[in-house]
């Protein structure tokens, strides 16, 4: 079936998806679950295989790392299912009730987007997230992963697509897409695709934004900063920026710049620098960061750089000023983070930094769908429209306007003696 046959049926699927009843739509969810539990086995197997392949291409270490979905992905995966079936049903919610006049009320009310397009690289368990995450908030998927995880995500996409179907989810609700020619197709898809979100490197990104004319939901980096201010515990600052760096590197979310007010930088930075090379960071640093620890020099291109690697570059500044301007001139508004005594120090860094994501005294690695109780994550967005951080089931909806009268029409209130609105709140939900 051709790619634009594909979106048709997907679009179609989306009409019938959007008004499932959530009990079935959590049934689904349960038995998805179940089937990736069972069939763990073919899923391990099938990843091998994609790593095995990988590791002849020399794919890069970080992209290795994502690739990975053995059982312990698979247990994650589970997990963030059975989150998001705990989680409400974010279809029909009505957010505001208002009488325009007796007997005529209007309701904004939740609604699904409609077909959602995904594009990523390497990463299978994005896969369970996003399906997952699209079937709870009634929206169907296309998917298109990378060539480097075919098996894996061949696998993952026709368990998750029976099991859903078999449930009662209306066919065609989720569409994996496998040649490479079907990304640049699916782009020019906007009679049939509502929203792309595409997870994946910089540059994969940015094309993706460059060439398409559906909304794009999506990050185009993760620079992200953990600020060490003067007033700080040293042993919480450097507990914080090990975190940030080593917990996962090859993620968004983790640091890859060191901000270090002047004060206290002879004291915590030789600190860090022993904890960070346990880890096997390499340290790159400012010229005043030479004259204390002895690691190699910034360029400035250090800045504007995500490593998603073992390497952090490290700055000195004179004030918190000059650590706000730092993050808001080389950062990519997705986290960033101020280790702080002062509360209120910490408070103005989170006013002042334009990021999605703000953390006081807390690892950049907390920015997650699942940390945040979202259930999963479909992507990170650093757009300041619809969504932003992590989107989980409320970035998936959109609003109707539902208004509901009783043979009222507009000639009655236009004239000499028209009739008033009233505009008056209403304390309820629009009911079917």
């Amino acid at each position: 079936m051709a790619i634009k046959d594909k979106a048709g049926e997907a679009k179609k699927a989306s009409i019938h998806l959007a008004a499932v009843p959530t009990n079935i739509k959590n049934n689904a969810l349960k038995a998805i679950a179940r089937a990736l539990e069972e069939k763990s086995d073919q899923i391990i197997s099938a990843n091998q295989m994609d790593l095995e392949n990988a590791a002849k291409d020399d794919l890069a270490e970080p992209l290795l790392k994502r690739l990975k979905f053995q059982q312990d992905k698979i247990k994650d995966a589970i997990e963030g299912i059975n989150s998001v079936i705990g989680l409400e049903d974010p279809v029909g919610v009505t957010s505001s009730a208002l009488e325009l006049d007796k007997g005529l009320e209007l309701f904004k009310v939740s609604s699904p987007i409609g077909v959602i397009g995904i594009v990523f690289e390497s990463r299978p368990d994005a896969l369970v997230q996003i399906s997952s995450l699209c079937l709870k908030s009634g929206n169907a998927v296309m998917m298109k992963g990378g060539s480097e995880a075919a098996n894996t995500n061949r696998i993952l996409a026709d368990i998750i697509s029976k099991a859903g179907i078999e449930a009662g989810i209306p066919e065609d609700w989720l569409t994996l897409m496998e040649a490479r020619s079907d990304v640049a197709d699916m782009l020019s898809m906007d009679k049939f695709i509502d929203l792309i979100i595409p997870r994946g490197s910089n540059e994969f990104v940015k094309y993706i934004m460059d060439n398409t004319n559906i909304p794009v939901l999506g990050h185009a980096d993760g620079i992200c900063h953990v600020y060490i201010d003067k007033l700080v515990d040293i042993e919480m600052a450097v507990n914080i920026a090990v975190d940030s760096k080593c917990q996962y590197v090859a993620v968004c979310n983790a640091a890859e710049t060191l901000l270090v007010h002047k004060d206290i930088a002879p004291k915590v930075l030789p600190e860090l620098k022993t904890a960070l090379e346990k880890k096997g960071v390499e340290i790159r640093g400012c010229e005043n960061t030479l004259k204390i620890i002895d690691v190699k020099a910034t360029t400035e291109e250090d800045w504007r750089t995500e490593y998603l690697d073992l390497i952090v570059s490290v700055r000195i500044v004179d004030k918190l000023d000059d650590a706000i301007n730092h993050i808001n001139t080389f950062g990519s508004g997705h986290t960033d983070v101020i280790v702080t005594e002062d509360k209120n120090r910490g408070i103005k860094f989170m006013d002042y930094v334009d990021s999605a994501d703000v953390f006081l005294n807390c690892s950049s690695r907390f920015a997650d769908g699942f940390r945040y109780g979202l259930g999963a994550e479909v992507g990170i967005s650093t757009n300041k429209i619809h969504a932003r951080g992590p989107v989980g089931l409320e970035g998936l909806m959109i609003y109707k306007w539902r208004l509901v009268g009783n043979g009222h029409v507009v000639s009655d209130y236009s004239g000499t003696n028209a009739k008033t609105f009233t505009h008056r709140p209403l304390d309820k939900k629009f009911n079917k």
